[in-house]
């Protein structure tokens, strides 16, 4: 097996478990431990990766998408912290947009039940999730749905959209980049969260520290789009004072 080959072995067995340690691999391929971490800075260079300490773990990209039931299982703890810091800037808003996603889905499970609230989302388990909720409408996107996110896509969705004014819109992505702004592999995944920027009036991303500089396929952002940005303390503060100098309020929880 040469190192090309070796390569598309490590990326492939990233993309089916989610992550990659060094010493594994270098058991499982019969290579020193420093090949694997030639080979892992190389999968790095080429955007496919993001390196940890002793492992790897694949990046989402035009080719590649995990699936909402994966996203599930991956920084659950930091992903929760999120949602109930985000929930919090609700504020005075009537009508909100909940991304699909499973942070997104968190975030809705922390809304306020108390009060009247008009919820629009594309994804199906932000739907269902709320659909019991005494107080709160609930307005799912139609669409085609995407089997690996359980969300709504394509002109349906973006028409429906663009007929409303939402108060406040919680906005998730693949990857948020100072230089590239906020990315995500599907085209049609990224009209529809465009649109959901064009209508509303306040935003705010929630997303944990590994989607930061993180670049996919299709931009729909800017980060200077957003009043906040909602993520955990793996994001340095350093890195999150640079965000914070092009607009948005930095909340690390």
């Amino acid at each position: 097996m040469d190192a090309e080959e070796r390569r598309r072995g490590i990326l492939d067995l990233a993309r089916r478990t989610g992550s990659v340690d060094v010493t594994t691999l270098s058991a499982d391929f019969g290579v020193a431990k420093e090949t694997v971490r030639r080979d892992l800075h190389a999968l790095e260079e080429h955007g496919l990766v993001r390196r940890t300490h002793g492992g790897a773990y694949p990046v989402e990209s035009a080719g590649f998408e995990t699936t909402l039931a994966f996203r599930t299982t991956m920084h659950v703890p930091e992903k929760s912290r999120i949602a109930s810091a985000a929930a919090e800037l609700l504020g005075d808003a009537e009508t909100v947009f909940v991304d699909e996603g499973f942070t997104p889905q968190l975030i809705a499970e922390a809304l306020p039940r108390e009060r009247p609230l008009t919820v629009v989302t594309a994804s199906l388990a932000v739907a269902s999730g709320l659909a019991a909720s005494g107080r709160i409408t609930v307005l799912l996107l139609g669409g085609r749905v995407r089997g690996g996110t359980m969300a709504t896509v394509d002109h349906w969705a973006t028409h429906m959209l663009s007929g409303f004014v939402i108060d406040l819109a919680f906005v998730g992505a693949n990857g948020i980049s100072r230089s590239y702004g906020l990315t995500t592999p599907d085209p049609a995944v990224s009209e529809v969260k465009a649109q959901v920027m064009r209508v509303a009036r306040r935003r705010v991303f929630a997303g944990v520290h590994t989607k930061f500089g993180a670049v996919s396929f299709c931009r729909f952002a800017d980060v200077a789009d957003f009043e906040a940005i909602v993520t955990d303390t793996g994001l340095p503060p350093a890195e999150g004072q640079r965000y914070s100098l092009l607009g948005p309020q930095i909340i690390r929880v």
